[in-house]
């Protein structure tokens, strides 16, 4: 019996050892996260349960929606909302940390696999906590173009969109400041942005892609030369620039 057990333990522990950490999708709301996790899908990436199309994006948004749930329901307890950023750094409390956990045992992990929802920047310390091994991949956007974007769809004021797009990025250079990873822009043009994923998901052990591409038109409307970086925004705009791949 006490050998079965041994045995048991050591077969428990071959498992845990094949099973692949997460590969977070990090950038802001309307910055390209739809279009780069679509790509990552193409090039192998499991996305488990998620969206494949809603009226604001025909392609999908890709995003599971038990863990958008699951952020809305974190931020919502602390008085916070994608909109409105909490003003600490969100601790999960038990309960939440077995829920985040019943969350990522529901892909399956043998092969690359990941998830995006762009409110993860607002829980970076707590995913970092409890997922120690995750990968990264991040996508940035002109925050004029956001703005834009945020206005014609939510009827947001440009002030309060600019301050988002500040927070969200101010929150993926830290988190590129603890751990490198890639920064795409989605800002450049499409044979460019192709050639860059091509570049940097080999090393995320995903396949290059074909001449199937995810980007379509429609995907990226409010493009907005760089000159129109309002000036408040242009350090922290040229530091994510100085990280692109």
């Amino acid at each position: 019996m006490k050998l079965l057990g041994v045995l048991r333990a050591r077969l428990a522990g071959a498992a845990a050892a094949s099973l692949q950490p997460p590969l977070i999708v990090l950038g802001m709301h309307r910055s390209g996260t739809s279009f780069l996790t679509g790509s990552l899908q193409l090039a192998g990436l499991d996305l488990g349960k998620h969206s494949t199309a809603d009226k604001y994006n025909p392609k999908g948004n890709r995003e599971n929606a038990d863990i958008v749930a699951f952020h809305n329901d974190v931020l919502a307890a602390r008085g916070a909302a994608w909109n409105a950023p909490p003003a600490t750094p969100v601790v999960l409390d038990a309960a939440e940390q077995a829920r985040a956990r019943a969350l990522l045992a529901a892909y399956d992990r043998t092969g690359p696999w990941g998830f995006k929802d762009p409110r993860t920047l607002l829980m970076l310390p707590a995913w970092a906590a409890l997922c120690p091994e995750a990968r990264f991949i991040g996508i940035f956007r002109n925050p004029v173009a956001v703005a834009r974007s945020l206005v014609a769809r939510f009827g947001m004021a440009e002030e309060q969109a600019f301050a988002l797009w500040q927070h969200y990025n101010a929150a993926l250079i830290a988190q590129h400041d603890r751990s490198s990873f890639p920064i795409l822009s989605f800002d450049a043009d499409a044979e460019s942005l192709h050639a860059a994923m091509n570049a940097v998901f080999p090393g995320l052990g995903l396949a290059p892609l074909s001449d199937e591409v995810f980007f379509s038109p429609e995907l990226r409307h409010h493009e907005t030369p760089p000159e129109t970086v309002p000036e408040a925004l242009r350090p922290l705009h040229d530091a994510l620039g100085a990280r692109q791949c």
